[in-house]
This record gives C-alpha cells, sequence and structure tokens, in this order.
C-alpha cells in the first residue's frame, strides 16, 4: 500500500517533494503507525477511487484505506501521489481493465501496419 519507500526531501508544512517528479506530496499518518504520502489538495468524490485506493481523512487527522463498498455517495476522500506521479507507472488497479488496455494497444498496433498485397490476378497452377 502506501508506506513510505525512501525518504523525500522536505518542503515545510507537512509537505515533501516528490523524488521522481518533484512535485509536492503531503505526508499523512496511518492508523497502523505508518506514513502515506498523498496527493495534495485533491479530494475526489470516494465512489470514484477504488476501495483499496480510497484514503479517509479521520477527525484527529490520520488517515486509514476505506473499502466500504459503496460508500457514501457524498463522501471524500484522498489518494496516494504515486496515482497521479507522472514519472511513475499506473498500478494494475483491475486485471481485467489492464488485460484489456494490453490488447487494444496491440489490435492499435496491428491498424497501423500495412495491410497485406492484394492476391495475384492469376494463381499458380498447382497440379
Amino acid at each position: 500500500m502506501g508506506v513510505l519507500e525512501e525518504e523525500p526531501r522536505r518542503l515545510g508544512g507537512g509537505r515533501l517533494r516528490c523524488p521522481y517528479c518533484g512535485l509536492p506530496q503531503e505526508r499523512a499518518a496511518t492508523l497502523e503507525h505508518d506514513w502515506v504520502l498523498l496527493e495534495p489538495d485533491m479530494n475526489p468524490l470516494a465512489h470514484t477511487v477504488p476501495a483499496e485506493h480510497r484514503w479517509i481523512e479521520l477527525s484527529d487527522g490520520r488517515v486509514t484505506v476505506h473499502g466500504v463498498c459503496p460508500p457514501d455517495q457524498f463522501q471524500r476522500c484522498r489518494i496516494e501521489h504515486r496515482l497521479a506521479c507522472p514519472e511513475r507507472p499506473l498500478p494494475d488497479l483491475w486485471r481485467w481493465l489492464t488485460t484489456l488496455r494490453e490488447e487494444n494497444a496491440r489490435q492499435a498496433a496491428r491498424q497501423e501496419d500495412p495491410e497485406p498485397s492484394p492476391p495475384p490476378e492469376e494463381w499458380p497452377d498447382a497440379g
């Protein structure tokens, strides 16, 4: 999940600079006494974020993953910066979607290939 991978540079005010893209990220304590780096100033509706990636802010300032499905339609959540970081690959959020994207990439590559040449006007005598 979102436990700190390496120590990023501090910006002050609980914000750190991402070692991959250099953009700010916000360090937040979790209920498990770990830290997670969240995308600053981003609070999407919880139902738009996969359950295992929803970080809900608690009244004491800590955050926890909120896997309730479906969440309240008006509930807001936080997401990890690694999901929004332009310098890191997008994680496999849904295996079926990753498979679909791979197949679509293959189909797109096949469309870019030149079309096969048309058959000859006369077929050779095969016997």
